[in-house]
């Protein structure tokens, strides 16, 4: 499992166990070792002090992030509630209910990861696979709901159409999530960990889950902006509300290019250096993080260009 990652690597290449695997961002502990990685690139020991950052920032923003997303999407679902028809295309009331939903449930998963990151995972695999399957079928309706709301018109009004594309969208964003959960699990370490991808990098699983996460956070964004530019129709329609309904993808696209560094480099398609060793978690630990933030910035963004 490329949790416990072998030593079979390049021979200018030598890691300790401490060395985080580059997808276990986030419901990730570090081994109970030292606290420094060699890695001897060119005679030069290389340290990697990710994992006891990570282990004492992470649940501070996590719990941080969760209240702030409470309070936005509260804030968010009352204005809806009062004022239901003060949203118009784009930016329908139903589309942002739903988006609302999903970043709700978003934030929710956020107490019990930042508790595994501070305690140790101790609700066990099947709980573990879970939490990675809700998280990605919030992140893969939010991206669904935004790309729909921004080229069609089908959010105006909630009828049998609407309702019809609602229960496909959830329904296919649940089974586009299916493969995060399969590749997720827990590992044996002096405290237990949930991680991210507990598979081979090269499996058909990750792989499939690699490649629905770059058509989300990459492919539709880009797809979606041609269209935008290239469509007066959609050109027309474009005013502050969808940008702020694309600071989904704004926040989520650079995790995106991260993971697909990441793949470069687990694949030895992009040989890495000492630098590439010691930075590179952090910097797709940040990016991550940066995704993280839409669920409580998307619902006060929303909000703040409706009242304005």
């Amino acid at each position: 499992p490329d949790a416990h990652r072998s030593h079979s690597q390049s021979p200018s290449i030598l890691e300790s166990k401490n060395s985080l695997d580059l997808l276990e961002i986030i419901g990730n502990l570090s081994y109970d070792e030292s606290n420094m990685t060699f890695l001897d690139y060119d005679a030069a020991p290389c340290h990697n002090q990710y994992c006891p950052l990570f282990q004492r920032v992470a649940p501070t923003f996590l719990a941080v992030t969760c209240a702030m997303a409470a309070l936005g999407t509260g804030a968010l679902l009352v204005a809806l509630a009062k004022r239901p028809h003060a949203w118009g295309w784009p930016q329908s009331c139903t589309l942002v209910a739903q988006l609302a939903v999903g970043t709700g449930l978003f934030a929710a998963l956020l107490p019990p990861v930042a508790v595994g990151i501070w305690q140790g995972w101790r609700l066990g695999t099947g709980l573990c696979k879970l939490t990675h399957l809700l998280w990605h079928w919030s992140l893969f309706a939010q991206g669904l709901l935004v790309g729909s709301g921004s080229c069609s018109t089908a959010w105006c009004r909630w009828d049998p159409r609407s309702r019809r594309l609602a229960v496909a969208l959830w329904a296919g964003a649940l089974l586009l999530a299916t493969p995060a959960a399969l590749t997720s699990g827990t590992v044996a370490a002096p405290e237990t960990t949930c991680i991210r991808r507990r598979v081979e990098i090269l499996s058909p699983a990750y792989l499939l889950h690699l490649a629905l996460c770059l058509c989300l956070f990459l492919l539709l964004p880009a797809v979606l902006l041609v269209a935008t530019l290239a469509v007066p129709r959609l050109r027309a329609g474009w005013e502050p509300g969808v940008g702020v309904s694309w600071l989904f993808f704004g926040l989520w696209v650079p995790y995106g290019m991260g993971l697909a560094v990441d793949f470069l480099l687990h694949a030895r398609l992009l040989q890495p250096t000492c630098g590439t060793f010691e930075h590179f978690d952090y910097v797709l630990g940040l990016s991550e993080g940066l995704g993280v933030l839409h669920c409580c910035l998307a619902p006060a963004a929303l909000l703040a260009a409706r009242l304005c």
